[in-house]
């Protein structure tokens, strides 16, 4: 009998009092490079489905490490990363298009290596240009563009393939503020829109606390985690958000994090 109402309990619950799905599991993760430097030592994090999240750290911490090793470019050293998705996208910190390939051509790019029709890629590839707001600039080619529109291309390029998981490794690093919080503004947008994982590294504090659902910083290398806060400013962000007192509440403590991380023995 017990059993029995236990279930039905369960399947009475709305799907808002459901625990999130883990999208990406890291357990005890490490990760050792040749000459004894350890970039990461037994992390251990949990990233549900459809989050935004954050990843802050001083500059060598091994943030990036941590990202390559979720998208299966580099291989731990020791721990377990369990990310079964089968679509997963890198957006890097430079652009890396095609210098003789047109905007349409290199956001196609990922559908043709895939072996998908001609006419699909093109479509598919219109769809994501336009999402990133380079209609006008389909058959530009990157020596046309400037920086910003470029990392645009980039972002297109990464959502042609409807990835479950985008990763993204301080993209929009190198780029002016005004353009840098347009784009933030845009991919939260994207985020909304495409209910996607996304894990985001930056050096930006400001960047993270208006990009994300939730921060982790990371200490000094070896990477451990100082800080694992949730971002409570609202689902829609935009620019003006910048100038409240909830989003420098925010900010601070990011900072302070970040400060004492720096600073681990």
């Amino acid at each position: 009998m017990s059993h029995a109402r236990i279930s039905t309990n369960i399947l009475e619950r709305t799907s808002a009092e459901l625990p999130a799905q883990p999208a990406v599991i890291l357990r005890n993760v490490a990760k050792t490079f040749p000459g004894g430097i350890a970039a990461v030592v037994a992390l251990s994090l949990t990233i549900p489905k459809a989050e935004f999240l954050a990843i802050l750290g001083p500059s060598g911490c091994g943030k990036s490490t941590l990202l390559r090793m979720i998208a299966g470019l580099e291989t731990p050293t020791a721990g377990i990363i369990e990310q079964p998705h089968p679509r997963v996208a890198f957006v890097f910190q430079d652009s890396h298009l095609l210098p003789w390939r047109s905007v349409l051509r290199n956001v196609a790019l990922p559908l043709e290596l895939r072996g998908e029709a001609r006419q699909r890629c093109e479509d598919q590839a219109k769809l994501s240009i336009d999402q990133v707001g380079l209609t006008d600039f389909t058959h530009r080619y990157p020596a046309e563009l400037s920086g910003g529109m470029r990392m645009r291309v980039s972002l297109a390029r990464a959502l042609v393939t409807n990835p479950d998981l985008l990763l993204l490794d301080e993209p929009f690093a190198a780029l002016d503020e005004i353009t840098r919080t347009e784009l933030d503004e845009q991919l939260r947008q994207l985020w909304i829109a495409r209910k996607m994982t996304v894990v985001f590294v930056t050096h930006s504090i400001g960047e993270a606390a208006f990009l994300a659902n939730r921060a982790v910083v990371l200490s000094a290398r070896p990477a451990k985690i100082a800080l694992d806060t949730n971002i409570e400013l609202g689902l829609q962000r935009v620019n003006a958000l910048r100038g409240e007192p909830a989003y420098a509440e925010v900010t601070q403590r990011l900072l302070l994090a970040l400060e004492a991380g720096a600073s681990r023995p």
